[in-house]
């Protein structure tokens, strides 16, 4: 709601044809960006570029609630298989359930065979929680191994100021070095 009101007065400070531009460059982002067909990203062409990227591991699959948290992933650069943008998490409270997500696509996939680990990187909310669970128990049967992101202390973070959940998932998501 802020960054709108931002928006609005920002809009009505610059001259007439700055804000035209901005309006035009909104319409052209509306009529040449749509869903990649495969993975749910955005793109302008059909299938993304990551999808088409031939030197990516197929038989992984990273599974994300938005776009923005691909671009996220794909800035660490430590990642190279496909995705799978469910465009949101299950939310009862919010009127968002199973089918109003990507979860049938995303089980076609699994269904072609060429998949055979899906790491599931939704929030580490209760909804995100909900729906790892919810993919998990429909993946699994599917005989393809379901992972989950390991979530904990960040980089810097102190064990003094950490809730005992974020301490709990620390420890559990504990690797040899």
């Amino acid at each position: 709601m802020r960054t709108a009101q931002r928006l609005a007065f920002h809009v009505l400070r610059v001259p007439k044809e700055e804000a035209l531009e901005l309006a035009s460059a909104i319409a052209d982002v509306k009529d040449r960006v749509r869903f990649c067909r495969e993975c749910g990203n955005l793109t302008e062409d059909e299938v993304c570029e990551i999808c088409r990227d031939a030197r990516r591991d197929r038989a992984l699959v990273c599974v994300v609630e938005q776009p923005a948290d691909l671009i996220s992933l794909e800035r660490t650069a430590e990642y190279r298989g496909l995705y799978h943008v469910l465009g949101g998490r299950i939310s009862p409270m919010d009127g968002v359930g199973p089918d109003d997500l990507r979860i049938r696509e995303l089980l076609q996939r699994m269904g072609a065979g060429e998949v055979k680990e899906v790491i599931i990187c939704t929030n580490p909310t209760v909804e995100g929680e909900a729906t790892a669970i919810y993919l998990a128990s429909l993946i699994k049967p599917l005989d393809v191994r379901v992972t989950r992101i390991a979530s904990g202390l960040p980089v810097g973070g102190d064990l003094e100021y950490a809730d005992e959940v974020t301490l709990g998932r620390a420890l559990e998501g504990r690797r040899d070095i």
